[in-house]
C-alpha cells in the first residue's frame, strides 16, 4: 500500500489528477517505459504510445492515460521510495532497479529566462558583479536605488516599458537583461538536450569550477508537436550564477551540464481538473536542507507574478518561426533567487554538496533532487539511438 509520505510526492489532489512519466524498467526490458498512474498504481502503456512525445501529440493525450492498455508495475508509493533510494540516475548505475526517469524523452528542452522583476535584478547584478558573489548585496542596493522603479509593474513590451527603456540608456544602466526582461522579446533558450534531463530522486550536478550557484524551482510546460500545451510538471533548472555573470555568452556553460535539469516526478495532463489556469494561479515552493551544517532554506514563486503570460512564453517559442516536430519542454523561469547568506556575510547563498532540494506545488507534487558535482554523478549515456534500439528490439516501432 502507498504511505502517506508516498502521497506526499504527487499533487494534493491526486486522485483526479491525469499522471503520466516514464520509468526504468531493469531486465529483461532493460529500458525505459511511459507509464501512467490509476488509482495509485503505475502502468506500462509503452504499446501504445512508445515515446512521450507520440503520447503528447494524440488528440486527446489524457484519454489515452486513463484507458490505454497496459501491464500493471505495481503501487506508485515504492516507485516513489526506490528512485530516492537509487537516485534515479542513468541505467548504467543500477540496471537492476525500476525507478523513475525524467518524464520527457525526445522532446527539446527549452527555458525563459528573466521572467520574474526580482529574477531580472539579481540578474543584473551577476552581471555588474562579474559573477563575484561577495559584491552582491552591495550592488543590490546600488541598482535599487538607479532603477527607481517597481518593475513589477512594467509589462514587458508596453510603451511604459519602452519609456522606461529610454530612460536607463541614457542612465548608461541598460542591459542585455533589461532587453529581455521589459522588452519586446523574451529570452529563450535550451537548457539541455533531448534525453539528458534527469528525474525525481536523481542526483543533480554542479560544475566543480562553481562557486556561487542555487536551484531554480520552475513549473515546466510540455508542449506537442503542434504548439499545443498539454500538461505541466515541476522543474529545476540548476543555475550557476558565478559562470553566467562573467558573461551572457557563458549561458550554456553554466546551464547546461551533467545533471543540471530535473523534471518531474510525472507530467500533469491538461483535462477538466487540471489546466493552464491553474499554472498561472499556482504558486512553487522551494526547501534547501543542508546535509551536515543544519542549514535549511524555504522559498516561494508565486505564478501569478510572471511578467509574460505561460501561454505568450510558448508562443515566443514555437510558430512559423521555429518548429519542433518531437515537441518540447518548456521552463517558465522563477521569482525567487536565494539571497541567505550560506558564508560569509554579504555573500548570499550558494549550494553545498550534499544539499537536499525539493520544489513542490498543490497542483504538480513535490520533485525531490541531492545536489552534487557533475563530474562525478553517474554521466548521460543513454540517449536517443539507445532508445529507438530498445524500442524495436521490443517490437514497438511502428
Amino acid at each position: 500500500m502507498t504511505n502517506n509520505n508516498d502521497l506526499d510526492y504527487l499533487p494534493r489532489d491526486a486522485a483526479h489528477a491525469t499522471l503520466v512519466g516514464r520509468v526504468w524498467r531493469p531486465a529483461p526490458i532493460d529500458g525505459p517505459s511511459i507509464v501512467a498512474v490509476r488509482n495509485g498504481l503505475v502502468y506500462d502503456i509503452t504499446a501504445t504510445a512508445p515515446t512521450m512525445a507520440d503520447l503528447l501529440d494524440h488528440p486527446d493525450p489524457a484519454d489515452v492515460a486513463r484507458s490505454a492498455p497496459g501491464e500493471s508495475l505495481g503501487p506508485v508509493g515504492p516507485l516513489l521510495q526506490a528512485s530516492i533510494r537509487h537516485g534515479g540516475a542513468d541505467a548504467a548505475a543500477h540496471p537492476a532497479a525500476m525507478t523513475l526517469l525524467a518524464p520527457c524523452d525526445v522532446q527539446a528542452i527549452k527555458a525563459c529566462g528573466v521572467t520574474f522583476a526580482v529574477s531580472l535584478l539579481e540578474r543584473l547584478i551577476e552581471e555588474r558583479t562579474g559573477g563575484d558573489a561577495g559584491a552582491a548585496q552591495a550592488m543590490r542596493a546600488t541598482l535599487q536605488e538607479t532603477l527607481g522603479t517597481d518593475l513589477r509593474r512594467i509589462k514587458p513590451g508596453s510603451e511604459g516599458a519602452l519609456r522606461l527603456k529610454e530612460t536607463l540608456i541614457s542612465r548608461g544602466a541598460w542591459s542585455q537583461y533589461m532587453e529581455v526582461g521589459i522588452g519586446t522579446d523574451a529570452e529563450v533558450f535550451s537548457k539541455s538536450q533531448p534525453m539528458s534531463a534527469v528525474g525525481f530522486g536523481a542526483d543533480v550536478g554542479l560544475l566543480p569550477a562553481s562557486e556561487w550557484n542555487n536551484p531554480e524551482p520552475e513549473i515546466v510546460l510540455a508542449v506537442n508537436s503542434r504548439g499545443e500545451t498539454v500538461g505541466a510538471a515541476l522543474g529545476n533548472d540548476v543555475n550557476l550564477r558565478d559562470i553566467e555573470g562573467r558573461s551572457a555568452l557563458l549561458l550554456g556553460k553554466a546551464k547546461d551540464n551533467n545533471g543540471s535539469c530535473a523534471i518531474g516526478p510525472f507530467i500533469r495532463l491538461f483535462d477538466a481538473h487540471y489546466g493552464i489556469d491553474d499554472v498561472r494561479d499556482d504558486s512553487v515552493s522551494l526547501l534547501i536542507e543542508g546535509q551536515d551544517d543544519g542549514f535549511v532554506l524555504n522559498g516561494v514563486s508565486h505564478m501569478r507574478e510572471i511578467s509574460r503570460d505561460p501561454l505568450e512564453l510558448v508562443a515566443q517559442t514555437y510558430g512559423r518561426h521555429h518548429q519542433y516536430p518531437d515537441g518540447f519542454m518548456l521552463f517558465l523561469g522563477t521569482m525567487f533567487s536565494p539571497i541567505q547568506d550560506r558564508g560569509t556575510p554579504g555573500s548570499g547563498f550558494t549550494h553545498k554538496v550534499g544539499d537536499r532540494v525539493t520544489i513542490a506545488s498543490p497542483g504538480l507534487g513535490k520533485l525531490v533532487n541531492t545536489v552534487r558535482i557533475c563530474t562525478e554523478i553517474p554521466p548521460w549515456t543513454y540517449g536517443v539511438r539507445k532508445l529507438y534500439a530498445n524500442l524495436a528490439r521490443r517490437g514497438l516501432l511502428r
